[in-house]
């Protein structure tokens, strides 16, 4: 069992992932909200470049 799981957090993730997770999900609202919420094959290279943005801001502000 994993000690995520034994310290009461339900969706199993450390903070840091927690954080990765809610960064992407934004970046993926945001996306589609850009696109009418309709993502094409060809977006999805520009998508994941954003998302990729998004989560290495995330990992650079939580450097002390």
């Amino acid at each position: 069992m994993d000690d995520a799981y034994v310290a009461g957090d339900p969706d199993g993730l450390s903070p840091l992932q927690a954080e990765i997770r809610d960064a992407v999900a934004r970046e993926l609202h945001a996306q589609f909200a850009l696109r009418a919420d309709r993502l094409d094959l060809a977006d999805l290279p520009e998508v994941a470049y954003q998302v990729t943005l998004r989560v290495v801001d995330l990992l650079g502000r939580r450097r002390p």
